[in-house]
């Protein structure tokens, strides 16, 4: 039959998998409609299970299609039908996927910043986790005009954050850190485990600045090999020396680096095992890195969490969550390991 594999196969495939598995000579335009068409009909009678089954295993770029022709079909907006057809975590997901991982992480910002008190738990997380190029992508949809916010996400930063804390977010937010170079310069690794050593551990008080400085502007590769070196100079390994020398969001903050820096991917994982076994699961860190991350790098989140948790992601899922919200979760995580 004609019918991509990716709608009629009752089993969840990644997107890898989904757009592999795709009949050459059927185009996506046909696709995209079979799909709208169907969500369409179903949708009528709210049926969560489809929304979660073509929405989960679709790339950004098809549902954006999907959300085209929907309002093609229907008269009406996708987003807000999924709006008033959803709610709570399974909405927040679901609304989630509709956005592309920049406008998602921009969205995901800006709500922290909003209103009274600061989120910095999200800030930290978002902002210390991704690269260069993430960030700048990031900034840009921030500003953008299509967007709500048409604010500039420095200005933000600094208007709802303050001391070092407020700095280290700018520092790292002017994206100057730098390309990995092909060259190792063993000299300048030195000089700034050295530098990192004598702005802490060494001294009475802690010269925030230079920490800043070697850790919002060096390449990821070079730190990597700074931080093997700081053990010749220092009694205790970075991660310890922050704990000593820093206290509250700029601590969170620092160690958010350093855990990036070592393996992103580990930090993910570790912060979804700590929310789903955390009491009063905290859904919105689940949701937030499942979403941000499902087109980006989860299927190597997923290969860490198995290493170091010793059982999969996706049981970790089945045991911590329920109802449509984990049918979701499950959808996007893709097997199990």
């Amino acid at each position: 039959s004609n019918m991509p594999t990716a709608i009629t196969e009752p089993h969840i495939m990644n997107q890898t998998q989904v757009a592999s598995s795709r009949p050459r000579h059927y185009t996506v335009n046909m696709l995209i409609t079979v799909n709208a068409k169907d969500f369409f009909d179903k949708f009528a009678g709210v049926d969560e299970q489809t929304i979660i089954d073509i929405l989960t295993r679709r790339s950004c770029e098809q549902r954006r299609e999907i959300a085209f022709e929907y309002e093609r079909f229907a008269k009406k907006d996708l987003v807000s039908a999924l709006k008033g057809a959803l709610s709570g975590s399974l909405e927040a997901l679901i609304l989630g996927l509709m956005k592309s991982t920049a406008q998602y992480d921009a969205s995901e910002l800006k709500a922290s910043m909003k209103g009274l008190g600061t989120d910095e738990e999200t800030l930290i997380e978002i902002v210390c986790s991704r690269n260069n190029e993430e960030l700048a992508e990031i900034k840009r949809v921030y500003r953008d005009s299509e967007s709500l916010f048409k604010k500039d996400l420095e200005k933000d930063v600094a208007g709802d954050t303050s001391g070092n804390f407020a700095k280290l977010l700018l520092a790292l937010v002017q994206t100057r850190r730098d390309e990995p170079s092909n060259v190792v310069d063993y000299e300048k690794i030195d000089e700034d485990a050295r530098a990192l050593y004598e702005a802490g551990v060494k001294r009475k008080g802690t010269d925030v600045v230079t920490w800043i400085e070697i850790m919002s502007q060096r390449s990821v590769p070079h730190l990597q090999k700074v931080f093997e070196r700081y053990k010749s100079y220092s009694p205790y390994d970075m991660k310890e020396s922050i704990r000593k020398e820093v206290k509250g969001d700029l601590e969170k903050s620092f160690l958010t680096l350093v855990e990036c820096f070592e393996n992103r991917q580990l930090y993910f994982a570790s912060r979804l095992n700590e929310a789903m076994k955390s009491k009063g699961a905290k859904e919105k860190v689940v949701t937030r890195i499942i979403v941000s991350r499902c087109e980006v790098d989860l299927i190597k989140i997923r290969t860490e969490f198995k290493k170091h948790f010793k059982r999969s992601l996706y049981q970790t899922i089945t045991e911590h969550t329920k109802g449509d919200y984990q049918k979701a979760l499950l959808s996007l995580c893709g097997g199990d390991d």
